[in-house]
C-alpha cells in the first residue's frame, strides 16, 4: 500500500535537506527527531534488530508526497516505536519491517527508471532563482549531478523531509562524490612512481640547483628590466639598407653615372593603446641616390633610395599615422606627416611592393599611386565581407602650409578610392583618385596646374609557391587652360616563393613605366616653353633574394631600361645593385 501512496523518485540530499536534517529548522522533522532522541534514551536496540541499508537500493528513494493516507502512516512504517536518529557512515538502527523496506525500495526502482537525470535547475519548475538555497542546489545539479527531481518536473523543496529519504539522498550525494574522486585520481602517480621520482631528485641535486639559481637570476633581471623598460605600450623595430650600385651601361652623352655606395636607416616606435589600435611613429635617414638614366623615367629611382638631386642623410620624420578600429567592419585611419599613398589602401596587390624586401626599383609598386599624393589626411577602411573592402581617403602633401593655395583643402591633394579582393588564390584591386597638383604631374618641362582621373587595376595569381600577376594604369590629364593628354603605365609580374630555401624570392618585373601620349596635333602646347619627349619606354628587372637567416637577407639584381627619360634617341641603360637588409 505504501508504494502506492509515497510518490517517490531519486532525489539527492541538498545542503539545504542537509541543514534541515541537522538543525533540524522544519517543526515537521523537528517534532520526529526529538521523538527519536527520546525513544533512544529509553530503549536500547537488539543487535537482531539492527538494519543493514544497502546504499544503492535505496539511493533512488524521494521524498514522499504532501499528502499520506491515513493507513500509509509513519506508524506503518515504524511500528514498534519512533526511529533513532540517523547515524551517518554507520548502519541505521530502526524496528522497521524489512518488508516496508522492500516495498520503498522497489518503488524506488522503478520510479528510478522512468525518471531521466535532470541536468539543468531549469529542468525544476517550482525553484524559484530568488531562494536562498538556489545557488547550492545549482551546484548539486549542474555540477554533481545528485539531483533528479519528481517525475511532474518540481523538486517541492518546502516540504517536510524524513529519514528515509535523508538517508537515500546522502547515500546518493555520497556516491557521486566517490566517483568523482576516483576518477579524477584514477592516473596519479603510484608508490614506485613516486620513488622513483625520489630517486632522479636525488641524482639530479646539483643540476636542480644550478637551474634554481638560473630562475632566480632570471627573475631578478625581468624585474629590473620591466623597472627600466622604455615603454609598456611601444615596441621600437628597425630596418637598415646596405647597398652598392654600379652602372652597366648608358648613354654617356646624355647621362653620367658612377658606382656609388650608401645606406637607408628606419626605426618605427609602434605604440598600442588597446591592442587593435597602432600609432607609428617612423624616423628615417638615407643617403643612397638614384642613377640619372633611371630617374629621368617617371617611376624608375632605386625603390630604398632618394631621387638624382638626393642623398642628404639628415634624420627626418618619415612616416607619421594613427590606425584604429571602429566597431566591427570599419577602421580609421590619420595621417599627420608623410603617409604614404599606398597606406591609404588595404593592399597594392603587387607582390613586389616593399622597398626593403620586394623589387629593387620603385617600379615595383603599380604606377597608379605615383599618380596620387601622400601626406595628411584620413582613411576610412570598410570590410564588405572576409575577403571584400572598400578604402576611401583624402589626403594632401601640403596639409601644414597656412598659405593661399596650401593647405588641407586649397593646394595639392588626392581623393581616391579603391575595392580590393583578397583570397588564397588570387587578390584584386580596383582603384580611382581624382588628383590635382599645382606645379603638374612632370610629364610636361613647365610647371603647370593639372588635374589628372586616375584609374588603375591591379591582380595577382597565386599557385602555392608560383605568383603570376600585373597591372594597368590610366590617367586622363588635363593641364589647365591648356589641354588634355593621357599617361599610360602596365606591368607584370613573376615571382617565385621559397626558391632554393624558405624565405627566398626570385622576382621578374617588365613593363612599361609611365609615359605621356594622346597630344594631337600638339597645338594646346603652344606656349609651353618646351615639351618632354614621350616615346614609351619598357623596362625589365631580376632579382633574387637570399634570406641568410629571419634578420638577415640579401637581394642581388639587375635592371635594363630602354628610352631612358621616355627618349628613343638614348641608348638603353643597364645596372646592377646588391640590396643588403637588416631588420630587428
Amino acid at each position: 500500500m505504501l508504494s502506492k501512496v509515497l510518490k517517490l523518485n531519486s532525489l539527492v540530499a541538498t545542503p539545504a535537506f542537509l541543514g534541515a536534517a541537522i538543525l533540524m529548522s522544519s517543526s515537521a522533522y523537528a517534532a520526529e527527531a526529538q521523538k527519536g532522541a527520546d525513544a533512544l534514551l529509553n530503549t536500547t536496540p537488539a543487535a537482531s534488530e539492527t538494519l543493514q541499508i544497502d546504499a544503492a537500493a535505496i539511493a533512488p528513494i524521494a521524498p514522499a508526497t504532501e499528502t499520506i493516507a491515513a493507513e500509509a502512516t509513519v506508524a506503518e512504517v515504524a511500528p514498534a516505536a519512533p526511529a533513532a536518529p540517523v547515524q551517518i557512515a554507520q548502519a541505521a538502527t530502526a524496528p522497521t519491517s524489512v518488508a516496508s523496506l522492500d516495498d520503498i525500495v522497489q518503488y524506488g526502482n522503478e520510479v528510478s527508471t522512468t525518471q531521466a537525470q535532470v541536468t539543468s535547475i531549469d529542468q525544476l519548475s517550482d525553484v524559484d532563482p530568488n531562494s536562498w538555497a538556489f545557488q547550492a542546489l545549482r551546484q548539486l545539479i549542474e555540477r554533481y549531478g545528485c539531483i533528479a527531481g519528481y517525475p511532474d518536473g518540481t523538486y517541492r523543496g518546502n516540504r517536510a523531509l524524513t529519514r528515509y529519504e535523508f538517508a537515500a539522498g546522502l547515500n546518493a550525494c555520497l556516491d557521486r562524490i566517490s566517483e568523482l574522486i576516483a576518477s579524477s585520481t584514477a592516473d596519479l602517480a603510484t608508490k614506485e612512481d613516486l620513488e622513483t621520482l625520489r630517486r632522479l631528485q636525488e641524482e639530479f641535486q646539483a643540476e636542480l640547483s644550478t637551474l634554481r639559481g638560473r630562475v632566480d637570476a632570471l627573475e631578478a633581471r625581468t624585474s629590473e628590466l620591466e623597472a627600466n623598460q622604455f615603454s609598456t605600450t611601444t615596441k621600437l623595430n628597425g630596418e637598415v639598407i646596405i647597398a652598392a650600385a654600379a652602372p652597366i651601361d648608358y648613354d654617356d652623352d646624355a647621362f653620367d653615372d658612377q658606382a656609388i655606395g650608401g645606406y637607408r636607416v628606419r626605426l618605427n616606435f609602434d605604440t598600442s593603446f588597446t591592442g587593435e589600435d597602432l600609432l607609428r611613429t617612423r624616423l628615417q635617414a638615407r643617403n643612397f641616390q638614384s642613377f640619372d638614366s633611371l630617374a629621368a623615367t617617371p617611376g624608375m629611382t632605386w625603390s630604398f633610395g632618394d631621387s638624382a638631386s638626393g642623398g642628404s642623410s639628415n634624420v627626418t620624420l618619415n612616416q607619421l599615422f594613427y590606425r584604429f578600429p571602429l566597431g566591427d567592419r570599419l577602421t580609421v585611419l590619420l595621417g599627420a606627416n608623410a603617409t604614404s599613398d599606398s597606406d591609404y589602401v588595404t593592399s597594392t596587390i603587387s607582390p613586389f611592393d616593399s622597398s626593403g624586401q620586394g623589387s629593387l626599383t620603385s617600379f615595383g609598386a603599380p604606377q597608379q599611386y605615383n599618380l596620387v599624393t601622400g601626406g595628411t589626411g584620413l582613411g576610412l577602411f570598410f570590410a564588405l565581407s572576409d575577403n571584400i573592402s572598400l578604402d576611401l581617403s583624402y589626403a594632401t602633401p601640403e596639409g601644414p602650409i597656412a598659405s593661399s593655395g596650401a593647405g588641407l583643402f586649397n593646394g595639392d591633394g588626392s581623393f581616391l578610392g579603391q575595392l580590393t579582393f583578397l583570397s588564397d588564390f588570387v587578390d584584386v584591386g580596383l582603384m580611382y583618385a581624382n588628383t590635382y597638383l599645382g606645379g603638374g604631374f612632370g610629364f610636361l618641362n613647365e610647371d603647370r596646374p593639372e588635374v589628372a582621373n586616375v584609374y588603375g587595376g591591379q591582380v595577382n595569381f597565386k599557385f602555392g609557391a608560383l605568383e603570376l600577376g600585373g597591372g594597368v594604369a590610366y590617367a586622363p590629364i588635363r593641364a589647365i587652360n591648356r589641354g588634355d593628354y593621357d599617361v599610360w603605365s602596365y606591368q607584370g609580374t613573376l615571382a617565385v616563393r621559397d626558391l632554393g630555401g624558405r624565405g627566398n624570392l626570385l622576382g621578374i618585373l617588365f613593363g612599361s613605366p609611365l609615359y605621356a601620349g594622346g597630344f594631337g596635333d600638339g597645338t594646346f602646347l603652344a606656349g609651353l616653353s618646351d615639351v618632354r619627349s614621350q616615346d614609351t619606354p619598357f623596362a625589365v628587372e631580376g632579382f633574387y633574394r637570399f634570406r641568410v637567416n629571419s634578420n638577415i637577407s640579401i637581394t642581388p639584381g639587375l635592371v635594363w631600361l630602354t628610352n631612358p627619360g621616355n627618349d628613343d634617341g638614348n641608348s638603353d641603360s643597364l645596372a646592377g645593385v646588391v640590396r643588403t637588409t637588416f631588420t630587428f
